[in-house]
């Protein structure tokens, strides 16, 4: 599920089509791809694969949709043997008639239904239903809502793949290795936060943002700092502050800390960082990237709670400005540490 975009017309199939790598972050192939309508606006957007299964998981998709209670949806099948195919065209007016029973079952009327060949110069669309009406689809880098994406600080990726490549493991390091240092790490670390648990958090945390300022500004970060950083987010005063600094002026560069934690921690010492990156996307109204990271850190560790919880308000459409909230716990945390987190940001109240 994305963030919403109230102030987008949605009566140009062309343009809506256009606009959608802009809210997913990415440009979508061989995908079905659910676009709620909410006062004639576009609302929520929900991506999932083309497969021989889609249909009997339909009815998940659908209580997605439903918890946004929206006015319509339009349904956009990208699938790139297009026209060429006529058993495919078959297939996706199957699909949109198990959609339109799906949908009825919550009240919730198909709009529209489109299949597309590819998003981007050149792509075309047409009707499912055959009723005649095609077109051209408009340029994706020309659309409002890209715009608005990069001023909001999101990059927009030309694949899914790339997007995950984010947050993919690097596995030119030795991770025996790390996990070793790591492991030796944490004990004396264990050591140090049994002698003075304020005391050694309140070290770690101000590490943990002297590392971001050092991000901020171009610098790598050598093998020792990643051990530290991966040991230090195993102590939940140490973690918990760390969720506040999403919604601090800080938060670009501290994603980019844990993207690159992300990549060339081991596991289970990614997991903290996929969370933290994941927690700081949702919060600024990137779902893409949030998602991502979420299925990576519930992946390595089914059980993990906040990454449990972020995931269900994710699929249950949650807001933003509400995740956001979870961040006072952070900054009561830094206050009983003694450590002085960067100024809030303010959001942009147009998506939330």
């Amino acid at each position: 599920m994305t963030r919403h975009y109230r102030e987008f017309s949605t009566n140009r199939p062309g343009a809506l089509i256009a606009a959608i790598p802009a809210v997913l972050g990415f440009t979508p192939e061989q995908s079905l791809v659910l676009v709620s309508i909410e006062s004639g606006g576009l609302g929520a957007v929900l991506r999932v694969d083309l497969s021989p299964t889609l249909v009997e998981g339909l009815h998940e998709l659908i209580e997605v949709i439903d918890a946004e209670q929206p006015d319509a949806v339009v349904a956009v099948i990208v699938d790139d043997k297009g026209a060429a195919c006529p058993m495919c065209n078959e297939e996706h007016r199957a699909l949109c008639d198990a959609l339109i029973e799906a949908l009825s079952g919550s009240g919730i009327e198909l709009w529209a239904a489109h299949v597309v060949d590819h998003i981007g110069l050149g792509g075309t669309w047409h009707c499912v239903d055959g009723c005649g009406s095609r077109g051209a689809v408009d340029d994706p880098k020309a659309s409002p809502l890209a715009a608005a994406a990069v001023l909001d600080g999101r990059r927009l990726y030309a694949t899914r793949s790339d997007l995950q490549a984010v947050i993919a493991a690097d596995h030119t390091a030795a991770p025996s290795a790390l996990t070793d240092a790591i492991a030796a790490r944490q004990g004396d670390d264990e050591r140090r936060r049994w002698e003075d648990s304020a005391g050694a958090a309140r070290r770690d945390v101000e590490a943990a943002l002297a590392a971001v300022k050092r991000v901020a500004g171009g610098a790598l970060l050598a093998e020792a700092e990643i051990v530290a950083l991966g040991s230090a987010l195993a102590d939940a005063q140490v973690r918990d502050t760390m969720y506040a600094v999403a919604v601090g002026e800080s938060a670009g560069a501290a994603e980019s800390l844990w993207a690159t934690l992300a990549r060339r921690l081991p596991a289970p010492w990614r997991v903290e960082p996929l969370v933290l990156l994941a927690f700081s996307a949702y919060a600024r109204g990137d779902g893409p990237l949030a998602g991502v990271s979420l299925e990576e850190a519930l992946r390595c560790a089914p059980k993990h709670r906040m990454a449990r919880m972020l995931d269900d308000a994710l699929h249950s459409a949650m807001r933003p400005e509400q995740i956001r909230e979870l961040a006072r716990t952070g900054y009561r945390r830094a206050a009983e540490l003694g450590v002085q987190l960067p100024p809030r940001q303010s959001f942009d109240q147009r998506a939330v």
